[in-house]
């Protein structure tokens, strides 16, 4: 998982024109999961605004403190449950979470695989700063044919155990997802019908910004800046997965984080996916599942994992979009572009 820090950093404001009172931007900016959080909720109170942010604010540390990959909490007692083979009572939510990641990780073909957390380790991504020198090839082989998959997962009732004890989870590449789906659940249960919680670029919004539709920049994979805009309708979560996330670069060869399951090295080929849809989680796996799969094989994950609207960038430049996509995002750059239905 990315590193997780949380601090508020700027407390909510408002601001808009001062003479019409429905036209009210709160803002708060939150230090959280590894990156910058940014909260705007339009048309609040400012009451209600502040215990809103306040409830996602205690949201993310308790997440941060149950999920984080590689310090204690719950997720190292669960992994220290799978690693030995024995049962572990799960919560409501933690069921919950696990058995969505299961049923992802099987419509991606395991390309979405939390299961191989001890290979995100090897390779140096669980810490804070990750530098080479990468694995050697003998500790990947084994890892691989040990074959650690969620689907190794044992659920029964709310215990859960596993047979493979090579399974270690790493929830890193849907956390950011599933930690926005509950903040925004939460501003709904509060009456809260417009905002968006912008996660480091990764976001989900609901409703409008005032008479307009919410507008999201998707960022340039190789670049400062944007490469495309989209308005967002109604609700909608848009997710990123990029080779720039985390990386480290060892004797002129760059090692991104996003690691396939089936060949135990970080993943080639693809710059950037972009992914919209309603559900955040959903959206943040299958961004990392068809990153993983790479400009010929993209568009068979989308398909299975319901995705209509994606958009793949690779190592040429080259964006590939679904037909869908292609009619909502705006494209900024004079680039080439291919409009492809899913296999």
């Amino acid at each position: 998982m990315r590193q997780f820090i949380l601090i508020i950093v700027v407390l909510i404001c408002g601001c808009g024109r001062q003479d019409d009172a429905d036209d009210q931007l709160h803002q708060s900016q939150l230090l959280a999961l590894g990156t910058l959080v940014d909260i705007s909720l339009w048309h609040v109170d400012e009451k209600l605004a502040e215990e809103a942010i306040q409830g996602i604010d205690s949201q993310l540390r308790q997440f941060h403190h149950h999920w984080h990959s590689w310090l204690p909490g719950r997720l190292h007692d669960i992994n220290t449950a799978l690693a030995t083979g024995l049962d572990i009572e799960l919560n409501d939510n933690e069921l919950a979470l696990l058995q969505h990641a299961s049923q992802l990780a099987a419509q991606s073909e395991q390309l979405f695989n939390p299961a191989i957390g001890r290979l995100i380790g090897l390779w140096g991504f669980h810490s804070d700063n990750p530098e080479g020198p990468p694995p050697p090839d003998s500790a990947i082989r084994k890892l691989l044919q040990q074959n650690p998959r969620m689907s190794d997962l044992v659920f029964s009732d709310h215990k859960l155990h596993s047979n493979n004890t090579a399974v270690q989870l790493d929830v890193g590449a849907f956390a950011k997802g599933y930690a926005i789906d509950q903040a925004i659940t939460l501003l709904r249960q509060r009456g809260i019908d417009n905002a968006i919680v912008n996660a480091g670029g990764d976001l989900r919004a609901i409703g409008r910004h005032g008479q307009r539709p919410w507008r999201i920049g998707i960022r340039h994979p190789t670049r400062p800046g944007v490469i495309a805009a989209v308005e967002i309708q109604g609700d909608e979560s848009v997710f990123t997965s990029g080779n720039y996330e985390r990386f480290y670069d060892y004797q002129g060869q760059r090692y991104n984080h996003i690691i396939d399951p089936h060949t135990g090295y970080p993943s080639k080929h693809t710059l950037s996916v972009t992914v919209i849809h309603t559900d955040a989680t959903t959206a943040d796996a299958a961004a990392t599942a068809m990153f993983i799969a790479g400009p010929e094989h993209w568009r068979a994950i989308a398909r299975q994992m319901g995705i209509e609207q994606a958009m793949l960038i690779d190592d040429h430049l080259t964006v590939h979009m679904t037909r869908e996509m292609a009619q909502r995002v705006e494209l900024k750059q004079d680039l080439k572009s291919a409009i492809e239905e899913p296999a």
